[in-house]
């Protein structure tokens, strides 16, 4: 019983180191890929809006 008990809080401390390991990750990716885009520019051009003309340019 008392093994069970401690296999249980065991595995509920890995799982919850785990995730939130996993989730550290992630979210340190997404911030990366925010300064590298705010670095060196956006790699894609965004098209202009509905209501927005593109300007020629001669």
């Amino acid at each position: 019983m008392v093994r069970t008990k401690i296999f249980l809080v065991a595995m509920a401390i890995f799982l919850g180191a785990g995730s939130a390991g996993i989730w550290l990750v992630i979210s340190e990716k997404n911030a990366a890929q925010e300064r590298r885009e705010t670095f060196f520019g956006s790699s894609k051009e965004d098209p202009p809006s509905g209501g927005e003309k593109m300007k020629v340019q001669w």
